[in-house]
């Protein structure tokens, strides 16, 4: 099998994870994954080592996944694989998936979860101890896991937990069935600073219980934290590896020092020029939520927020902080809200239902998650093209022209615009929302964490296309919901929200270089000790 373009150390000895004399507890030698005779993963190897962390980063769509469920035996359907995957004797693998929620039964508490597994496993004791024996392995996987208020925590349900703590609760599953080695993937996507230092802590604590971690992710921050040794993906295949360190100081391979370069140096944004009245007007705005006892809690509180035209506005906060709340709230989304919320001076409803078309082409929303926002049974072209049709009462044949006309411009060829949703990247699918949007000729344009989960290259060229959109379109405004600060940087102003409160608001560059609120502080600390990759 050729690797001509696999970075190595030694002629014909392809860099891989660990030294040679340690004992992996997983290794892949070779591995090739084909669907329908195209290679997705083509002479993959690695070694996960005891306490060590082995980091595989790539681009979306370059095998990283496929490589990770590999050590739990698991393929794409029709798959054709060859290649070694050996685990040591006692190497159970534990799977930590990018949405934790999957891997938890909804119907079931956390408690009858964990306690399943822990009967199982002191089954050899008398019965009257099995009780006390099952509950104390439960409580000492939660505590391992980071988990604290145990007792409260084990009478929810899956969905009555945040993220962060899904996430925690699927890790101490896998530590209650012995794993010895833990593959996670993407742990960091959508998750702020704060919460980004908790999963680096959290991952370093289980290395440090001499689990092996195969670490699958674009966040190169929380890589450069954690990892021992990483191998960078494209296209199927290893283009290099080796120690981390090495690899940050002097990266071989051209695809490394793309994906590893600094952030490019984006124009400063200009002033707004418009000094009228604001495009986008929020007074006294309030949101809540539904609980179970079909009571309300309050979650959002937004005194006062104005979006002027050709201005960027960064919202930033940690998770659960109300920034999607907010955003879903303006686009009609989430209409359980109080308040005003104004376009052009004129107060809109709170239901998209009740906003007429001219209201609903105004206000436009990118999801995060783009390959969700698309019908995965027909072609992107047309769904791009009838948001014309519908929004603006543009003819079909014109819908279709001008959403070409918009893809192309956006880097999206005609003969992958005809494609279904799934036969597209992530950021290729982010690209056609992003047109999608435009086509409604929209006043505001909401980005819901639109690069989140994708790789650094990718990401760039979103942002790139972001800032040139506002450069040439004097009537457009934009709502950047992020987690980034890197990206909030490149917003005129940027609101800070903490536990639905909005507790700081002002120029990016004052935001961001002299915060005033103590959690704007906290968050621009821990995101400098993250970026130094310390982690803590």
């Amino acid at each position: 099998m050729n690797h001509a373009d696999e970075t190595t150390d030694q002629v014909g000895s392809p860099v891989g994870p660990g030294d040679a004399t340690e004992e992996p507890v997983a290794e892949i030698r070779n591995l090739r994954v084909e669907i329908g005779g195209r290679p997705i993963v083509d002479g993959v190897s690695l070694r996960a080592l005891p306490g060590k962390v082995t980091a595989l980063v790539g681009a979306s769509g370059s095998g990283k996944t496929t490589t990770g469920l590999a050590l739990l035996g698991e393929y794409p359907p029709g798959a054709h694989v060859t290649g070694d995957v050996r685990l040591a004797a006692d190497g159970r693998v534990g799977y930590l998936p990018q949405h934790p929620a999957s891997a938890l039964n909804p119907a079931r508490r956390i408690s009858a979860l964990l306690t399943d597994i822990a009967r199982a496993q002191v089954r050899h004791l008398p019965r009257g101890r099995r009780r006390a024996a099952a509950r104390e392995r439960v409580q000492r996987a939660l505590a391992e896991a980071q988990l604290p208020d145990a007792e409260i925590l084990l009478r929810r349900y899956p969905h009555q937990l945040s993220g962060g703590q899904q996430q925690r609760v699927v890790l101490a599953q896998a530590l209650l069935l012995g794993a010895r080695v833990v593959v996670t993937d993407e742990p960091t996507t959508g998750q702020d600073a704060l919460t980004k230092s908790r999963i680096v802590a959290q991952l370093a604590a289980v290395a440090a219980r001499g689990i092996a971690v195969v670490l699958l992710s674009h966040d190169l921050d929380v890589v450069r934290a954690l990892a021992d040794e990483v191998i960078v993906m494209r296209a199927g295949r290893v283009v290099e590896s080796g120690p981390a360190h090495r690899l940050w100081l002097a990266p071989r391979h051209e695809w490394t020092r793309a994906l590893l370069s600094e952030q490019p140096e984006f124009a400063e944004p200009e002033s707004a020029t418009d000094t009228g009245r604001p495009v986008l007007r929020i007074r006294d705005l309030t949101a809540r939520h539904r609980n179970n006892t079909r009571g309300t809690t309050e979650v959002l509180r937004i005194p006062e927020l104005d979006l002027h035209a050709g201005e960027c506005l960064a919202v930033i906060g940690r998770s659960g902080s109300g920034k999607t709340t907010l955003a879903r709230c303006l686009a009609g989304l989430h209409r359980d809200h109080a308040g005003e919320i104004l376009l052009d001076g004129t107060p809109v409803p709170r239901s998209l239902r009740d906003r007429g078309r001219g209201q609903l082409a105004a206000v436009q929303y990118v999801f995060q998650d783009a390959r969700a926002a698309f019908d995965e049974h027909r072609p992107v072209l047309h769904q791009i093209a009838r948001t014309a049709i519908r929004l603006r009462g543009t003819e079909t044949s014109a819908a279709t022209r001008e959403a070409l006309a918009t893809l192309t411009g956006l880097g999206l060829p005609e003969d992958l615009v005809r494609r279904r949703p799934g036969q597209l990247s992530g950021g290729e699918l982010q690209r056609a929302a992003l047109a999608r949007a435009l086509l409604a000729r929209s006043r505001v344009l909401i980005c819901d964490e639109i690069t989140s989960g994708l790789d650094s290259i990718t990401r760039r060229g979103i942002l790139g296309i972001l800032t040139t959109l506002l450069h040439d379109r004097d009537d457009l405004s934009l709502v950047l919901i992020t987690h980034d600060l890197d990206t909030a940087a490149l917003a005129h102003r940027i609101a800070v929200l903490d536990a639905g409160e909005l507790v700081e608001q002002g120029p990016a560059q004052r935001v961001l270089t002299a915060p005033s609120h103590p959690f704007t502080v906290s968050l621009m600390e821990t995101a400098t000790r993250l970026g130094a990759g310390t982690g803590t």
